[in-house]
């Protein structure tokens, strides 16, 4: 063949449509993979604080379990734990505000369920990008292909050569654009529904350490399994 597959040639070959495609799906395969490591370290770092939050109810008091959860601001589980013990407090010494119509379970429920939603949106942030890329990547390169045919075809009419080897290559090298799209969005599809399993996995014990913090709270200790004691002691007045 006179003409050489590969995306060097499609570029050089292709015109300015061509080259627009090549550098939205270049563009959107950084922008994904950036996405997923980004993601995906945040995730490995939640994992390690979720079992760190484990070892606070086997504190003798709050404090004592507050420091087994660090002194990181990012935590959401310090950041919980800190949350329900600022929304007991706040609930018990303030009388002139209109929330005092709630008792202390629907205010510290309230307070950790605000917390949580925080938290979920900044969780989620960057999967719109991975599902946006997922979605549109495959026909932004179907459409490069579609371009690079249609002038390769319009050459080849007008060169008035139509063998095999002339054809070849030119509708090769634009089904390249093809491929391409498919590389940038399988990766993209893979992150989201890791990530999404990943957060899922973070939520759901988040969920678990806000609803023993809320029994905590109201109650003094925690919501316990049959045959386990609750460790961490009552909250002390004004702690």
């Amino acid at each position: 063949m006179d003409s050489q597959f590969g995306i060097t040639n499609v570029w050089v070959q292709g015109d300015f449509v061509t080259r627009a495609v090549a550098v939205i799906l270049l563009a959107m395969s950084l922008a994904s993979w950036i996405v997923i490591l980004i993601k995906a370290l945040d995730i490995v770092k939640f994992k390690k604080q979720a079992r760190a939050a484990r070892d606070f109810w086997h504190s003798e008091d709050f404090a004592t379990g507050l420091a087994k959860l660090g002194s990181d601001n990012a935590n959401p589980f310090r950041h919980l734990a800190l949350e329900g013990r600022e929304a007991t407090a706040h609930h018990r010494n303030t009388k002139a505000h209109l929330h005092d119509t709630l008792d202390v379970s629907d205010w510290v429920t309230r307070c950790l369920r605000n917390c949580i939603d925080e938290f979920t949106a900044r969780l989620q942030s960057g999967l719109a990008i991975l599902a946006s890329v997922g979605s549109t990547a495959p026909f932004i390169g179907l459409f490069g292909t579609v371009w690079g045919i249609y002038h390769a075809l319009v050459a080849i009419g007008t060169s008035g050569q139509s063998t095999i080897d002339k054809v070849a290559g030119p509708i090769g090298e634009a089904l390249i654009m093809t491929a391409l799209g498919l590389a940038v969005a399988i990766p993209a599809v893979l992150g989201y529904n890791a990530l999404v399993r990943g957060n899922k996995s973070i939520l759901g014990g988040l969920n678990s350490f806000a609803h023993d913090l809320h029994a905590y709270f109201v109650t003094g200790a925690r919501v316990t399994a049959a045959g386990e004691q609750a460790k961490v002691l009552p909250m002390k007045k004004g702690a």
